[in-house]
């Protein structure tokens, strides 16, 4: 018997294995083509897994840690934990040792499922984690020993166990709840140490409906899920909402490395042909550089052709909503020409079925929002945090304004409040608190951390932001990372980073820094490629002294931009911008732990690993940006 509500993740496929079937459901390459899983191969495969965790011992919410890049496995492993009745825990591929051994072993993991890529890892951690008693190796040969046994052994087990002990599989997935957890997943840790979100069922499939409300997905929708898939965006976006839709999801090919895995990014592109995407500002950022980087190399009458579209359709576009043109309607056809000329061309490395971005991750700044619209594939702004499964709001195809975080998902209520809980009027800006559904069950093992964000029901984001009179959510920066000026003052600065690094193709990174100081600081991170052209037009040698002078007066009229009399002056108040600059040594990375796994900024690990940085620019010296240190720091990220 199959029940018939939507309370579980194994409702939703059951639902989706009955409706569509002989529906393509996860795409893989293997020996050089994708090939397809559909509904009913995927529902098999994962009762596979279930049944060989049975047989392994899996007691009903043990835990199973997950480990590897994104594959067909990948969804058997974690659906098949979940039909099993224990709770996946999504490990990160980007984890250092010592992080992968915190987690296992405070989620207290029986189990392990790794790629064959990642086992070697698992080996050399193996005896800081004795509480795993199995460890699973998803493909590539293996001598299976010990605690290690292959993953095909796993599914065959389970073959064995479901002909021996017929329906007892079927008992354990049907006694799954809603209120059982399906997953733990560990935050990032960009402003404290990682805690282990408590995600139920129920949080997953409340989340998927409510994004449902938003955008719909046709079931003849792809994706190429290129995000971290440990991560509740991907999940819930990405693995659930298409598989509710009876929609597909395509994984990269891995290779043989991460680094082929990159490089293979651009081919699967243009082989899955996706009609939807999943970003972070980063990965957006990287896919303008390129296209860019591609236009440059053009003849002029194509270079014109684009830098004059895209000024058109700034204009036409407005702020977003594309369905409320007014006048400028009469533009369309030229807006068609240059699409017809240009971007539709341009788009084919997208794989030319593109029809839109959902961005989260961070804050999107509004000129790369502006530049996809004109582009012709819109990237939709969300906001979210996994300890709401995530998705809170999001901008929709047909409805969207630049800058903003979009619509709220429904049902959820949702309210704006002072730093004392008052609710505050529409407009005002406060921290974002909501109740829903899909709000987690707590922090795992932290009762006191799980009571500071969740009050009588309520989830205290920790985020800021206000709701305009159209009920679009403006999200501005994180209340932990608010810089505090030498009067008191408190401000987010985080959009006026963002901006920096958009606005200027010399500085890809920009952190600000203010402790109650006499005025900001801003740790900058150049362009190397841009910074070396823009040498070499003005006829220095690269890498003399005199070289790295005029590149660090370059981006002292960058930032100056932003104050009175430059094109952006308006966009921040001066106090807030950096009046002295201090450049970096080398590049923010997750090597040196200042940028984590999804590509947010550490900002905390910034200030620890560059503080002699900090505390220069805060004396006489520092505040010529032509400084010592800035020259020196120039010359080692420049031959870095």
């Amino acid at each position: 018997m199959i029940k018939e509500e939507l309370h579980t993740i194994i409702d939703l496929l059951e639902r989706s294995f009955r409706k569509f079937p002989e529906n393509p459901y996860l795409w893989e390459k293997r020996d050089g083509y994708y090939r397809a899983a559909t509904y009913r191969e995927t529902r098999e495969a994962v009762l596979t897994v279930a049944g060989g965790l049975l047989a392994a011992g899996l007691d009903k919410g043990d835990r199973v840690a997950l480990l590897s890049q994104g594959c067909n496995e990948w969804v058997y492993g974690e659906l098949g934990v979940l039909y099993a009745g224990g709770v996946n825990v999504p490990l990160s591929i980007k984890l250092t040792v010592n992080e992968l051994i915190f987690r296992i072993n405070h989620s207290g993991a029986r189990f392990l499922i790794v790629s064959d890529y990642y086992a070697d890892i698992v080996r050399k951690l193996e005896p800081e984690v004795p509480g795993v008693e199995k460890v699973f190796v998803i493909s590539g040969s293996l001598t299976e020993q010990g605690k290690y046994h292959s993953f095909e052994r796993l599914r065959e087990d389970g073959r064995r166990y479901m002909s021996v002990h017929p329906g007892k599989l079927e008992e354990r997935f049907l006694a799954v709840q809603a209120d059982d957890l399906a997953n733990i997943s560990y935050t990032s840790g960009t402003t404290a140490d990682p805690k282990g979100v408590m995600l139920t069922h129920g949080n997953y499939v409340c989340n998927v409906l409510q994004s449902d409300s938003l955008i719909q997905i046709p079931a003849y929708y792809k994706i190429l899920l290129f995000l971290p898939w440990d991560h509740s965006f991907a999940h819930t976006v990405g693995i659930y909402s298409f598989m509710y839709n009876g929609a597909s999801l395509a994984s990269v090919d891995f290779g043989k490395s991460p680094l082929e895995y990159l490089r293979n990014i651009p081919e699967n592109l243009k082989e899955v042909k996706p009609h939807v995407l999943l970003s972070v500002p980063a990965l957006a950022k990287n896919f303008r550089k390129n296209i860019e980087t591609a236009v440059r190399q053009k003849n002029w009458i194509v270079r014109k052709l684009y830098q004059w579209g895209l000024k058109l359709g700034y204009y036409y576009y407005g702020p977003g909503n594309y369905q409320h043109k007014g006048g400028r309607c009469i533009l369309w056809p030229l807006v068609k020409l240059t699409d017809v000329l240009v971007f539709r061309k341009i788009r084919r490395i997208f794989g030319g079925n593109l029809r839109f971005f959902v961005g989260g991750g961070a804050l999107l700044d509004r000129e790369l929002q502006r530049y996809y619209r004109a582009l012709g594939v819109p990237m939709l702004q969300g906001y979210g945090l996994s300890e709401a499964s995530p998705v809170i709001s999001s901008n929709r195809p047909r409805y969207h304004r630049f800058g903003s975080s979009g619509c709220i998902v429904q049902p959820l209520d949702l309210k704006i409040c002072d730093d004392r809980g008052n609710e505050l009027p529409q407009g005002v800006p406060g921290e974002i608190v909501i109740r829903g559904g899909n709000v987690m069950k707590g922090y795992w093992k932290n009762e006191a951390a799980t009571a500071e964000v969740i009050r009588d029901g309520w989830l205290y984001t920790g985020d800021m932001g206000f709701v305009n009179e159209e009920g679009l959510l403006y999200v501005s920066g994180r209340f932990k990372s608010l810089l505090i000026a030498g009067d008191g003052e408190k401000y987010s600065p985080e959009g006026i980073e963002e901006a920096i690094a958009e606005l200027s193709p010399y500085i890809d990174n920009c952190v600000l820094y203010n402790n109650q100081s006499a005025y900001t600081s801003g740790l900058i991170v150049p362009n190397k490629a841009v910074c070396l052209e823009y040498v070499r037009r003005q006829g220095e040698k690269p890498g003399s002294v005199e070289s790295y002078k005029l590149i660090l007066a370059k981006i002292h009229s960058e930032l100056m931009k932003f104050r009175k009399g430059g094109p952006f002056e308006a966009m921040f108040p001066e106090r807030w911008l950096p009046a002295v600059a201090g450049i970096l040594p080398e590049p923010l990375s997750e090597r040196n732990g200042t940028i984590n796994s999804t590509a947010k900024v550490v900002r905390r690990k910034v200030y620890e690993v560059f503080r002699e940085e900090l505390d220069y620019l805060y004396t006489p010296e520092g505040k010529d940006i032509r400084n010592p240190r800035n020259i020196l720091n120039m010359k080692k990220f420049m031959e870095g």
